[in-house]
């Protein structure tokens, strides 16, 4: 039970996270003058390339962590204060260049692929994203558990595509107000994910704090 009750918290982490709600101007920017058949197009191709970056993270992350020689409470902390970084951009209504620069966007708009980057890469699935993913790994070491971490992977893709399907009409109806809002109260949750990260992370690396 302990298990299932850690996969939904790392699903709610995951959604506060990505925020599909956020990218949904830039979006609606990037896929300008694009079809709706095209647009559906791009919003699936986007959902795959998140539940394959995020499933990546479950199966591959800890992997990658041995291999370069990072400790997990060391993550933690480098992955508390990337989230900190994002929420404190969210708690200001403003896009975080974590997930997005300035050229990226730029680049992003004349582009006519952007399915895969920027909107899946590092929009959506960014640094946090990863970053959280890969801690969670650190939850159990058995292979089962991390397949059950696609199991999140999968409902934040669905969650995103269904934003994005959706995105003429969350925007009309929400308004720039309406997704500000939404974007600030991610913010806060975030903001406290992060905090928790990082004492994780000293707990770990010095026992003797407590």
């Amino acid at each position: 039970m302990s298990e299932w009750a850690d996969i939904l918290k790392l699903t709610v982490t995951l959604l506060a996270i990505v925020d599909p709600i956020a990218s949904i101007p830039v979006f609606l920017t990037t896929t300008d003058g694009e079809s709706n058949m095209q647009r559906a197009r791009i919003a699936r191709i986007v959902a795959i390339t998140v539940f394959c970056v995020l499933g990546a993270a479950a199966l591959i992350g800890t992997e990658i962590l041995h291999f370069f020689g990072i400790s997990i409470p060391s993550f933690l902390i480098g992955g508390g204060i990337v989230l900190m970084m994002m929420s404190i951009s969210m708690l200001q209504a403003k896009e975080s260049r974590i997930r997005q620069t300035p050229d990226e966007a730029e680049e992003a708009a004349e582009k006519h692929a952007v399915a895969v980057v920027p909107l899946g890469i590092p929009l959506l699935a960014g640094p946090g994203a990863i970053s959280t993913m890969i801690i969670a790994t650190h939850q159990s070491p058995s292979f089962i558990y991390h397949l059950k971490l696609l199991i999140p992977a999968l409902i934040i893709a669905v969650a995103v595509w269904a934003a994005l399907i959706a995105a003429t009409r969350i925007s009309k109806r929400l308004g720039k107000t309406g997704m500000n809002i939404i974007t600030r109260v991610m913010g806060l949750i975030i903001a406290a994910i992060a905090v928790e990260y990082v004492y994780r992370g000293l707990i770990e690396l010095f026992p003797k704090l407590i």
